[in-house]
């Protein structure tokens, strides 16, 4: 069994958005030396941008009397066939050269292997999965970082002590559940199927008519996608979905959440034919407050519907009910008041004779509680932003909530001046909010509490 260890600079983008191929190498690896290499700079068809000139140092004078991709495509082709594709992020180089080899006349398809995701199972635990962290971690020599020679050389080492370490399988797994989930997909879609990278994003499947009839989200998307056709045999509603399905899109997101946020909005916009889970996320019910005959301010949770505006919603009527207790318990609300249920403390006195329950007290000083407990309410879905991993390294992700309503997201480029809360709030898209995508965010700031960056006073602490 042959290797094939590969690693590529582009000028950024994706091959199928029109990316080019700046530098290639290639080094055919038969698990215990290298028995063969290709190295060729390669002259893109648009200009290679600065911040890629910055990471790799190839510049437009660099390549401009190196050959064009057709014309080095019949010795990649000749290095790659027959043998296993390897690299670091596999998807990405793969989809290029895969790409390209197509514009030049070469069908090209092979079985996979990413050195990210076998390091992952093979050696876990470890802080980066990067390739410069990679080596560092496992003493493995990386020179001429970021130039395809470089990395591939340095690549050649790793998957070779991966090779060695690999005592339960891992490799052999991995080549067999490639091949499975490759083999699943039709005919028709193969090409777009192997497009998928293995990211987070939002999936698109489209019918003849091109019309989204369906709009997914997940953590991989070429492993979600694939488990999508593994499921044929299942309900009506889902053999009734594959069969419409004629082509796949994506769009990659930097997290989870963004991805989650993105599924929602275009499920909105698009209204597919096969959506329906997220109909049961709509809000159902609220808490609303109302002053009583004898001047009491009562906080309840009822249905969405005649009321007045509530303030704040709720899919379940439970749900509801436990934040009307965490407020009850908090500010000392009387539970009969809040209907949540008969108020033990309402027959009690205390050592001094004096009732226990706030709602024994008169209406003006029980109503300073419920104030209190509605401040708190507004204090807690305040105005805040979110900055978390981008789409690639060279951005981050950014999600912004205003006065407890979600504004918008979007990513920011590392090199973009950023001197107020103003050029954050405009880098961004703003977009609806609704009551879904805001439980989508409290649950991820509830886990991730540090990756919150609150707004108050104008403060600015971007980083």
């Amino acid at each position: 069994m042959e290797y094939a260890i590969v690693d590529i600079e582009t000028t950024g983008g994706n091959a199928a958005n029109g990316g080019s191929i700046i530098e290639i190498a290639i080094r055919v690896f038969d698990g215990n030396a290298v028995v063969a290499s290709f190295d060729s700079l390669v002259k893109p068809i648009q200009r290679i941008p600065p911040y890629i000139t910055a990471m790799t140092g190839i510049d437009d004078a660099m390549v401009q009397d190196s050959p064009v991709f057709k014309d080095v495509a019949m010795d990649v082709f000749a290095m790659l066939n027959g043998r296993i594709f390897v690299a670091h992020n596999v998807n990405f180089d793969y989809s290029f050269i895969r790409h390209h080899l197509g514009i030049a006349g070469y069908q090209y398809k092979a079985s996979k292997l990413c050195t990210i995701q076998l390091s992952r199972a093979i050696r876990p635990g470890l802080l980066s999965y990067s390739l410069g962290k990679l080596c560092d971690a496992l003493e493995i020599g990386l020179n001429n970082r970021h130039r395809a020679g470089g990395d591939a050389d340095a690549t050649v080492l790793l998957f070779q002590k991966l090779l060695q370490w690999d005592i339960e399988g891992v490799v052999p797994a991995f080549l067999e559940r490639g091949n499975i989930d490759s083999q699943v997909v039709p005919d028709m879609l193969r090409d777009d199927f192997e497009q998928l990278p293995n990211k987070p994003g939002v999936y698109y499947f489209h019918n003849n008519k091109g019309e989204a009839v369906y709009v997914g989200k997940a953590n991989d998307l070429k492993k979600r996608v694939a488990q999508h056709f593994k499921r044929n045999n299942g309900s009506r509603l889902r053999q009734s979905l594959i069969s419409e399905i004629a082509s796949i899109s994506y769009e990659v997101c930097g997290t989870e959440l963004i991805a989650l946020i993105l599924e929602a909005l275009e499920i909105k916009r698009l209204f597919p034919k096969y959506n329906q889970a997220l109909k049961k996320y709509d809000a159902k019910y609220g808490l609303f407050v109302q002053e009583d005959r004898e001047g009491y301010l009562r906080m309840k949770v009822s249905k969405l519907g005649k009321n007045p505006a509530p303030v704040q919603v709720f899919t379940t009527h439970q749900g509801g009910i436990s934040k009307l207790r965490e407020l009850s318990r908090r500010f000392g609300l009387c539970a009969s008041l809040c209907r949540l249920s008969s108020c033990d403390l309402c027959s009690l006195v205390d050592k001094k004779n004096n009732l226990l329950c706030t709602a024994n007290h008169p209406a003006e000083v029980y109503n300073e509680k419920v104030v209190k407990a509605l401040s708190f309410l507004k204090e807690d879905s305040g105005t805040f932003y979110i900055i978390d991993k981008g789409r690639n390294s060279n951005e981050k992700s950014c999600l912004w909530v205003q006065n407890g309503h979600f504004y918008g997201m979007g990513y920011i480029d590392n090199g973009a001046d950023i001197y107020s809360l103003d050029d954050i709030k405009g880098s961004l898209t703003s977009y609806a909010s609704t009551h879904y995508i805001m439980q989508l965010v409290i649950s991820f700031i509830c886990r991730y509490p540090k990756k919150v960056v609150p707004i108050s006073n104008n403060s600015f602490a971007y980083q």
